[in-house]
């Protein structure tokens, strides 16, 4: 039996907000180092912590049950996981069925060889987190990558049919100068481009105050030069987006820092050790692990329940020279963006 495309008890929290978009982390573990993203020795989890694909199949099966329509993989880096390619397809099985949309966030670093299988397992279209076209610099912000393979994996994804959205983070001092190169490399080649601020995350070892970008100065900037229309486009996430008249191409603004997007949230988090996050910037979270293994299906539907009540309204980033510690003590990698 197939799960119910319209369920009659939806997850929705207790400010009303129909949580119809999981993002599951199926690894903390990565090929690269982002500064903003991870520190540079990292200790990660052990194997046998992490969910197995049969818990995160049931995890993920309750979840559609209740109503959610869309699932994104991300990590870590989702494509270095040993035998990804299992679960995507049994999960892209349940398109059709309940599930309107299969997606992931990667790197790139490993798209090159998988390209094809995502396709045939039912994905359409991806995220690849990409800050710069500079091989150098390329190195010196992911600390260990190397830009070839993530162009390789690009080139192989389109080819798979595949549609692709660039994801940048904007970095004062870092990667600005490449914002608008970026843009009309990625619409030129039919690809998005999503702008991304930098969050308090973890520590990283990187001054995030002075690499902090506002994106509505950006965006101002960028009016200033291009013919910019708002879009009423949604994807399920928090992007904001607009048409650049002169490249032809989709231009996104995710910016928890200069403008929450709370009051719209839809989505949690699930990490690879089985907790649920209810939001990005806070630490309100259930065991969902510990609810499959110890309760079964029963269980598992009574930790969305709770969930549902403490989901918090919003988060409380602040960025300044008063606060520049981490809003969370976890990194990026471990919630899964």
């Amino acid at each position: 039996m197939t799960a119910p495309t319209n369920p009659s008890r939806p997850l929705i929290d207790r400010f009303g907000r129909r949580i119809s978009y999981l993002r599951i982390s199926v690894t903390d573990r990565c090929d690269f180092r982002c500064v903003y993203c991870m520190a540079e020795d990292m200790t990660f989890l052990p194997k046998k912590e992490v969910l197995s694909f049969e818990e995160i199949e049931a995890i993920a099966g309750a979840f559609i049950a209740r109503g959610t329509t869309k699932i994104r993989l991300t990590g870590g880096e989702p494509l270095v996981r040993r035998d990804i390619m299992d679960l995507v397809r049994s999960l892209g099985a349940r398109i059709g069925s309940g599930l309107d949309e299969l997606t992931i966030t990667t790197n790139g670093s490993q798209l090159a060889r998988h390209a094809d299988g995502l396709f045939a397992a039912g994905v359409r279209r991806i995220n690849v987190s990409l800050d710069t076209l500079d091989a150098d610099r390329f190195a010196a912000i992911t600390r260990r990558g190397r830009i070839a393979d993530v162009l390789a994996g690009i080139a192989a994804a389109q080819a798979a049919g595949l549609a692709i959205k660039i994801n940048m983070v904007a970095m004062r001092g870092l990667n600005e100068d490449e914002i608008e190169p970026m843009m009309a490399w990625a619409h030129a080649g039919g690809m998005g481009l999503t702008l991304i601020e930098g969050m308090p995350l973890g520590e990283v070892g990187m001054d995030r105050v002075d690499a902090y970008l506002p994106l509505r100065e950006l965006h101002d900037r960028l009016a200033r030069r291009y013919t910019l229309t708002r879009l009423d486009k949604r994807t399920g996430g928090p992007a904001r987006y607009v048409h650049v008249a002169e490249t032809g191409g989709t231009l996104g603004f995710i910016t928890p820092m200069s403008h929450n997007f709370c009051e719209s949230c839809n989505r949690v988090r699930l990490t690879a050790t089985g907790q649920l996050f209810l939001c990005l910037g806070q630490d309100d979270q259930v065991n969902l692990r510990d609810a499959w293994r110890d309760g079964g299906p029963a269980a598992l539907d009574a930790a969305l329940d709770h969930a549902m009540l403490i989901k918090p309204k919003g988060h409380d980033f602040v960025l300044d020279r008063t606060r520049p510690e981490p809003a969370v003590a976890r990194h990026m990698s471990v919630t899964g963006g």
